[in-house]
């Protein structure tokens, strides 16, 4: 059988080839109503299937939408990802995802693959990308977009959410239990880079605990973000002279590792412990007792990252387009900070 080409369907629908393009890629001008219902019911009959690699030739451009992020295997990026492909799904476009590992060299391999496969545009989840990683950016003038973080060295877009707002309303809500003080756990880094959410939810710790009169001198550790090297961290702070009464930890995975070393210590949680996380991943919900933590709309964030990559007006240059799109946070109580009945607290 020989195969339907665009042509055939502008025979059959009385039109052009140009107005058949115009109908299937949506643009770039506008078409009547009738003539598109006429082009689209010629492509019904014909079984027609657009060539999307020719397309994509001819608008160097392809369907795809490329997303870096450190780890898909945390359940926060994991998350994040599916939000993001949802979106993308409502926009007719595809996602790929790379992993950087939290590495800059796989952060730039996956920027060098992407940009050369001509994606749409990339969102870049990162917890802080080199100056090699903002050259090559640079370099492919490309469209990108930052999620969850906004580094320092990369002057794009940003979708985030008020990650020093939340980390002060957890912390407060852990003093409100009568706590004498909170620890915190923050990253690996002793000197975070500017944007780190983590930095960010350090940040809003340390206000929150000078706000009270607390001293946060000697109450912050560090911590690896994943819930397995977190529960070791976690079984040395908790088994020493000095353990706190509760503790702010900036992920919901340190969290999880936090209760696993306090329930093998057999410490309980919330009477003799009071536990916070950040991120509200879907198993917080699930933890024994469940975790109180910070939350934010993901879904919203990833339908802004998706309409802000596929912008063109993010490449005109001297844009005034919002640089800065921050998500309120929400405090969602659990019963791990020593509450009953679930429920959430807005700023």
């Amino acid at each position: 059988m020989a195969k339907v080409t665009r042509d055939d369907v502008a025979r059959l629908a009385g039109t052009s080839t140009a107005v058949v393009s115009y109908v299937i890629n949506n643009g770039p001008r506008p078409v009547a109503p009738a003539t598109r219902e006429r082009v689209l019911a010629a492509i019904k009959e014909l079984g027609y299937r657009p060539d999307r690699v020719a397309q994509a030739m001819a608008s160097r451009r392809t369907d795809l939408i490329g997303m870096i992020v450190p780890d898909a295997r945390q359940p926060f990026f994991a998350e994040m990802a599916h939000a993001v492909e949802q979106a993308a799904s409502e926009r007719g476009k595809m996602v790929l995802v790379g992993n950087s590992d939290y590495r800059d060299e796989r952060e730039v391999h996956y920027l060098r693959a992407f940009l050369g496969m001509r994606v749409s545009g990339l969102i870049l989840v990162s917890q802080g990308p080199s100056e090699r990683a903002a050259a090559e950016i640079e370099a492919w003038d490309a469209r990108v977009v930052l999620l969850h973080e906004r580094p320092e060295a990369i002057d794009d877009v940003a979708v985030v959410t008020d990650d020093v707002g939340g980390a002060q309303l957890a912390t407060r809500h852990l003093l409100e239990h009568g706590n004498a003080y909170v620890a915190c756990l923050g990253g690996t880094e002793q000197t975070p880079s500017v944007g780190d959410p983590v930095a960010d939810h350090v940040e809003g710790w340390r206000r929150a605990m000078h706000e009270s009169g607390r001293s946060t001198e000697g109450r912050l550790f560090q911590a690896p973000y994943n819930r397995y090297d977190a529960y070791q961290a976690a079984l040395r702070l908790l088994a020493g002279p000095d353990r706190p009464p509760a503790i702010f930890c900036s992920t919901d995975d340190q969290a999880i590792g936090v209760l696993r070393a306090a329930r093998e210590l057999r410490i309980d949680v919330p009477g003799e412990l009071a536990v916070a996380g950040f991120d509200d991943v879907k198993e917080a919900a699930l933890t024994d007792p469940p975790l109180t933590t910070v939350s934010s709309d993901r879904p919203a964030m990833a339908r802004a990252a998706v309409d802000l990559v596929l912008d063109d007006s993010l490449r005109v240059a001297g844009s005034r387009r919002e640089r800065l799109k921050q998500f309120p946070s929400a405090l969602v109580v659990r019963r791990s900070c020593g509450c009953g009945e679930p429920t959430v607290k807005a700023p």
